[in-house]
């Protein structure tokens, strides 16, 4: 799944530039009043950890990748405000020093004393669809093709797989599909900018894991916070 992320990362600059030269060569004697924006997008993120317990930190650079359409429902007469349903996929990745480990079919978590534990790397993947629900304000017309946008909105997630490595002086450690993540996820999102470079904030209103998972009786209770660009497509 990466991979096809990362091939379409480098093909970004090719969308910005077909764009431009469709939008020099418009056929300005048909003005399409039904028209409809923004129904792909992509987006690459920042992802942090919200409600960490004590001693948790996070390490490197954990990323986000999201791809998807969105069926842009227009609800006014200029069709400045619209409403958005999709259906997308995203990955996630969190670099962080709790220790996962498995005995039996039970999971543990534990800060890792760095003093006797030493990695290169220590992190947790996740793999969702996702259905974004957005309320949409944009100035765009028949004829303007760039604009201000600022959209707003629930983003429902499902897990459907989870992944855990560990590179580090005790081994190499992999586990797949935990049960111990709260496979449903969801958070209130917000995209604002303007023509192709858009901010894009994600916040979860729930927990990544469920309450299984406990460090020295406390739960492991984080959520997270994805910031970073979101680019949208016809």
């Amino acid at each position: 799944m990466n991979q096809y992320f990362k091939i379409f990362i480098l093909m970004i600059p090719f969308f910005g530039i077909a764009q431009e030269v469709t939008n020099t060569s418009v056929d300005t004697s048909f003005v399409d009043t039904k028209y409809r924006e923004d129904q792909f997008y992509f987006a690459v993120t920042y992802n942090l950890l919200a409600n960490k317990p004590n001693g948790m930190s996070q390490s490197g650079f954990s990323s986000g990748f999201q791809l998807g359409f969105i069926r842009d429902m227009p609800i006014n007469d200029k069709r400045t405000w619209a409403i958005g349903l999709g259906l997308g996929i995203a990955t996630n990745s969190y670099n962080h020093n709790v220790l996962i480990t498995k005995v039996d079919n039970d999971y543990s978590y534990s800060i890792i004393n760095e003093s006797e534990i030493t990695f290169n790397k220590n992190k947790f993947s996740t793999y969702l669809i996702e259905v974004p629900l957005e309320v949409r304000w944009r100035k765009s017309t028949p004829t303007e093709y760039k604009f201000w946008r600022i959209y707003t909105g629930l983003k429902l997630g499902y897990i459907i797989a989870n992944r855990y490595k560990f590179k580090g002086s005790i081994g190499n450690i992999t586990y797949s599909n935990i049960n111990d993540f709260e496979k449903i996820q969801y958070g209130i999102t917000l995209g604002a900018g303007y023509a192709t470079w858009n901010f894009h904030l994600y916040y979860g209103l729930n927990p990544i894991f469920n309450n299984n998972a406990n460090i020295e009786e406390q739960n492991l209770n984080i959520s997270n916070v994805k910031i970073g660009l979101i680019f949208y497509i016809l």
